[in-house]
């Protein structure tokens, strides 16, 4: 099917709408009705058609592999975090130090896909809470960023996503977390800017006031107001 350039530019356009993007991961009620094998199998021959089109040898000995090899990433790595049964288990335990200050975990390394046109989404991930009486174990919060990381994604979405699971976690809505990340569909395609990046935040509780805020980012050494 030919599509003008008028409905072109209207996809593209939706693929650019990053506010009206729910708050909530996009999925069918039948996402997991198949199994991870069943999934391999269908999305190997998919993107063995697409190298075939695209006019590819898949003889050669570098190419034959590819489409398992891709099916593979997609369902056990880059879009692993779409199965409910893949998410962290978040620990908690009692204050006992009543340390009632802000925790600040910064520089959580996150790699993501943007589900636009599914180009890599490169950056760090910022988060801080105030315990109310609980505390989670570091790594958890690496965690939970990887997991929401690993699916089809827009950064708004993310960073809220992130900020959700961690107030529930943790009993609190005292919980922010701030991604700056590089978007290859920006960098590596279309206006191909390599040197800009896409900052996002999400406060909650005692965050959105302005000097609690401002703390956390003075922890951040991030000069600028959202």
């Amino acid at each position: 099917m030919k599509i003008d350039s008028t409905l072109e530019k209207q996809f593209e356009d939706m693929g650019n709408d990053h506010v009206s993007a729910s708050e909530d991961t996009p999925l069918r009620e039948d996402a997991f009705v198949l199994s991870d094998d069943e999934k391999i199998k269908r999305i190997q021959g998919s993107i063995r058609e697409v190298m075939l089109t695209l006019g590819l040898d898949l003889d050669d000995d570098s190419l034959k592999g590819t489409p398992n090899r891709v099916a593979k990433m997609f369902v056990k790595e880059i879009f692993g975090g779409l199965h409910p049964d893949r998410k962290p288990k978040s620990s908690t335990f009692s204050n006992k130090y009543k340390y009632g200050e802000m925790l600040v975990e910064k520089n959580i390394t996150l790699y993501s896909t943007c589900e636009h046109h599914l180009l890599p989404i490169v950056g760090r991930a910022h988060i801080a809470y105030i315990s109310n009486g609980t505390v989670v174990g570091l790594s958890k919060m690496n965690r939970v960023v990887d997991y929401f990381a690993k699916r089809p994604q827009v950064q708004e979405r993310l960073t809220i996503q992130v900020v959700r699971e961690l107030q529930n976690v943790l009993g609190t809505e005292d919980v922010a977390c701030v991604i700056d990340a590089k978007h290859l569909c920006v960098n590596s395609r279309g206006i191909r800017d390599i040197e800009s990046s896409t900052v996002t935040a999400e406060y909650g509780g005692k965050f959105k006031n302005e000097a609690v805020r401002r703390e956390f980012l003075d922890y951040l050494n991030l000069d600028t107001t959202f």
